[in-house]
């Protein structure tokens, strides 16, 4: 099975709204609402659980009920950080599915991520074991030491940037979230990160610029431009 586990548990304080930017309105329809429903199209997503931000759990039901998102069977509590919420999500799905099922770890707050995306990022997975989308790194990168100057620069060619679904066999990340806490690691941003911190190796799959995070005012405008291009 495949199981879409998207992290919703965060506040978004750069986003300067009352409410949490993955509750957020948009077109008429909460961002929320924009992903789970990326997972319910997916003919290879089998359910999906949703970490949520604690008080918005009904609001959340509600949502997949209005919209018709019957493939979310789970709202577990976020935690204190990322790190926390999705080993909250993990840990609560090791005990409902098998170890060598699938966890699609995602954003709410990228809800333009295509059917290609989730595909690859299944077939990635099932082929090496895990599967981090990513897209190349287009810029120059320089160095800084004092986040005001460089005088050294590094290959952009040796980058990658990551996006989500980041996906692994449910067992494999529960285990690491379970190392990680004995190792003092309770900080990581991200499933990959987490992974490399603890020296696994990750592979990768597609990703793509459209599938945006909605971190600032101004990806708001982007999404809309994105919604408007496909209609929608």
């Amino acid at each position: 099975m495949n199981i879409a586990l998207i992290i919703a548990g965060g506040k978004g304080m750069r986003m300067h709204q009352e409410i949490p930017k993955q509750f957020l309105t948009v077109n008429e329809k909460p961002v929320i609402v924009y992903t789970m429903e990326a997972f319910q199209k997916h003919a290879d997503v089998d359910a999906i659980a949703v970490v949520c931000i604690a008080g918005w759990e009904n609001i959340l039901s509600a949502y997949a009920r209005q919209y018709g998102v019957t493939k979310l069977k789970h709202i577990i509590p976020g935690g204190e950080n990322g790190q926390d919420s999705i080993r909250n999500g993990v840990l609560e799905l090791e005990k409902h599915y098998s170890r060598d099922d699938l966890v699609l770890v995602h954003d709410a707050i990228r809800p333009m991520l295509s059917a290609d995306i989730i595909s690859d990022c299944i077939a990635t997975a099932t082929q090496y074991g895990s599967a981090i989308a990513v897209v190349p790194c287009q810029e120059a990168m320089l160095e800084t030491t004092d986040q005001v100057s460089t005088c050294a620069s590094y290959p952009r060619q040796n980058l990658k940037r990551t996006q989500t679904p980041q996906a692994f066999p449910i067992g494999v990340l529960a285990d690491a979230h379970r190392e990680a806490l004995e190792k003092g690691i309770t900080n990581s941003i991200a499933s990959c990160t987490l992974m490399v911190e603890l020296g696994r190796t990750v592979y990768f799959s597609h990703g793509s610029e459209k599938n945006i995070k909605l971190t600032t005012p101004e990806d708001i405008d982007i999404f809309r431009a994105l919604l408007s291009l496909n209609g929608r």
